[in-house]
């Protein structure tokens, strides 16, 4: 049996104070967490600084794999540039290992031909930023069919031509996977892997969004125990990290027995 490295994304838990979702971690024997800066009312957007995020890592014995995300990102302008500086400082700052890169998921600059050269021009401007900070890229295409990079083939096809697999890695994401119905996976390519369920029978794929994300189950229909399998025998090392957005998983009472539950079933099913 191969052992599973999980890792908790801040919004698997996101009314929790920072030091509390970092204990939350620890209490799940987990080392590696993700935070994020679009959860209102907590860190990072309430301010909080990122040598106060960083100590309270190394308090709790934590590795920051990443800041989660900067959103946009294959749509390069001054707004975004400067984004994109504010968040590798941040991540500089904090010991934050990486940031993730969302695309714009708006159903603009879809056409073949455009998103490739949006996606170029964008990793090309990231480069140096990243580089400079000492942090990853982690390039997260959506399945969604209004996303404007559903691909992992054309995100790794960008890295490779820039020559930046040093700078850059893919975010396979199980939901996500899915949805965009894309065969290769790029397991060494791979920095980040994201988990999530969906359990509801009703819905159709096509109609599958984040509010459908939960903890994953017995009843899962994206087969996550079959992705992170065939992930793991292809020789990706990294870690597996819980990002449901579902509101009934935020309003559990015992997120630590929910999140145990779900590591337990996958556990035995790898």
């Amino acid at each position: 049996m191969t052992s599973i490295r999980f890792a908790l994304n801040h919004m698997t838990a996101p009314s929790l104070a920072i030091d509390d979702f970092f204990a939350l971690a620890r209490s799940l024997g987990i080392d590696a967490v993700e935070i994020r800066n679009d959860l209102s009312g907590n860190a990072i957007l309430d301010g909080t600084k990122p040598e106060l995020i960083r100590q309270a890592a190394s308090r709790h014995g934590l590795t920051i794999i990443s800041i989660n995300a900067l959103q946009r990102f294959n749509e390069w302008n001054a707004t975004r540039a400067a984004e994109a500086q504010e968040l590798t400082d941040y991540a500089g700052a904090s010991g934050a290992k990486a940031l993730v890169l969302v695309p714009k998921n708006d159903g603009t600059g879809c056409a073949d031909g455009e998103r490739q050269a949006n996606l170029r021009q964008s990793l090309a401007a990231l480069k140096p930023m990243l580089e400079e900070a000492g942090i990853l890229g982690l390039v997260e295409p959506l399945g969604f069919e209004i996303c404007s990079l559903r691909s992992k083939t054309e995100a790794a096809d960008a890295i490779s031509e820039l020559g930046a697999e040093s700078t850059f890695r893919l975010v396979h994401d199980t939901f996500h996977h899915h949805l965009a119905g894309e065969a290769p996976t790029f397991p060494q390519l791979t920095g980040l892997v994201h988990i999530s369920g969906v359990s509801d029978p009703s819905v159709s794929v096509a109609d599958m969004r984040d509010s459908h994300r939960v903890l994953v189950d017995g009843d899962d229909r994206i087969d996550n125990a079959r992705q992170i399998r065939a992930l793991l025998l292809e020789g990706y090392k990294g870690a597996f990290s819980f990002e449901p957005f579902a509101a009934e998983v935020h309003a559990v009472k015992d997120p630590a027995g929910a999140l145990r539950a779900s590591m337990d079933y996958l556990s035995a099913r790898v």
